[in-house]
């Protein structure tokens, strides 16, 4: 790294659990963004500062007053603007040796596998079910892990999948089938605060940044299968195991 990267991020490389070998992972490193609301814009702001050296950022929504509550990166002259790009634009000011793609388009089964290509690690936030069971299966298909982090009002859901493994459950293991249909509530029904929303985007980032470290530095377990589930009102942190279905149609034997 040159003298103002290490100064940069000098107070990762000072921790144990990252250091200089971690760092240098971050740098290399390829996350693609699903979803660039509430949840992908604290994630992508940690993961920007965590250095990570390229950033992928899918979604079609364009960016409205209402999400200035909680979709942090975004400002009243983004209004109106795509999402997808705003938060390009966000990232280039910030770290402009950062490399940045966005793509402003629906993540669907049919062009899953081209938009993740090449991630090491893809961070689903996402709003509804039907683009995250296509997310994970094109994940396994391709051997790439996933990130999963969700909200529903005051409970957050976080946990690292690698169904591409043996012996470990991938998304769909976890919810089945039954939720292919866009057919779940949004935030404008049931409400949403935006500080519960950064704890878990934080946290996904968090979780995705295990990933990326898995193997060079002790920071890196991924806990595959440990769903992290958060109660805002408590408030509380309480993990489960998410065992593998043999006969899931995305990673076992329905596949």
């Amino acid at each position: 790294m040159t003298p103002d990267r290490l100064n940069r991020f000098a107070r990762h490389i000072v921790l144990p659990e990252v250091g200089a070998m971690g760092q240098a992972r971050l740098a290399t490193s390829h996350v693609v963004l699903v979803g660039m609301g509430g949840i992908g814009s604290p994630a992508l702001q940690y993961l920007a500062g965590a250095g990570v050296g390229r950033l992928t950022l899918i979604d079609d929504d364009v960016v409205e007053a209402s999400n200035l509550q909680r979709q942090t990166i975004y400002t009243e002259v983004d209004i109106g603007q795509s999402k997808a790009e705003a938060a390009a634009a966000w990232v280039t000011a910030f770290d402009p040796a950062l490399v940045v793609d966005a793509h402003a388009t629906r993540i669907t089964r049919h062009n899953a596998a081209g938009l993740i290509a090449g991630a090491d690690v893809v961070l689903d936030g996402c709003d509804n079910f039907a683009t995250r069971l296509a997310v994970s299966d094109a994940c396994v298909k391709a051997g790439v892990p996933l990130t999963s982090a969700a909200l529903g009002r005051f409970q957050g859901q976080v946990a690292n999948f690698a169904g591409h493994r043996d012996g470990q459950a991938c998304y769909r293991c976890f919810v089945g089938d039954a939720f292919d249909a866009e057919d779940c509530d949004s935030c404008a029904d049931l409400g949403v605060l935006g500080a519960m929303v950064g704890m878990v985007g934080a946290f996904g980032a968090m979780a995705a940044m295990r990933v990326l470290l898995e193997g060079v530095s002790t920071l890196g377990d991924p806990q595959w299968g440990q769903l992290h589930v958060l109660d805002g009102l408590k408030p509380s942190l309480r993990t489960m195991r998410i065992a593998r279905d043999p006969e899931c149609s995305g990673c076992g034997a329905g596949a």
